[in-house]
């Protein structure tokens, strides 16, 4: 995989921090359909991808605070999980206006990656079968895909059994 340019379509947060951290990242484009009920489905579909190397990037609430989960599009959040992943009691999904508002993105297009506040963040330990898996590289019909680690690192995710299918 080799580290990418600029793209066509634009960068975003995401891209941009995957560049200043010389991550190998690969950016992926397709035309997004605004009546698509699931974005990672519709990504897997587009990619060509199996959907359990498509993660989305949930936000939730563990304890009062925001949190990320990134599992695969296959699969759901495992709430009570999540709060054990991270040292918390009680999970429940965030309000998607407030989600949309501390990362800097737009709900389908929520990346892991170069949020506006950085936040706690877990990743589904399914990842870890992969050699590369895609996220969100910050706008709706637009993935980036990198090895799991890198992603766990520049995140500083928690690699946690966090998803179920």
């Amino acid at each position: 995989m080799k580290k990418s340019k600029k793209q066509q379509s634009g960068s975003t947060p995401a891209i941009v921090a995957l560049e200043q951290a010389g991550a190998a990242f690969t950016v992926h484009a397709y035309a997004h359909d605004p009546a698509v009920a699931s974005y990672g489905e519709e990504a897997a579909r587009a990619l060509g991808r199996d959907p359990g190397q498509i993660f989305k990037t949930l936000v939730a609430e563990v304890d009062g605070a925001l949190t990320v989960a990134v599992v695969p599009v296959s699969g759901s959040l495992d709430l009570k999980a999540l709060a054990a992943a991270v040292g918390g009691k009680r999970a429940a999904m965030a309000d998607p206006a407030a989600a949309e508002r501390t990362t800097g993105y737009v709900r389908g297009g929520i990346s892991p990656l170069g949020q506006r506040k950085r936040l706690p963040t877990a990743l589904d330990s399914s990842a870890s079968a992969h050699a590369t898996v895609c996220v969100s590289a910050g706008r709706r019909g637009l993935e980036v895909e990198l090895a799991p680690a890198d992603l766990a690192a520049l995140t500083g995710a928690v690699v946690a059994p966090i998803a179920r299918s």
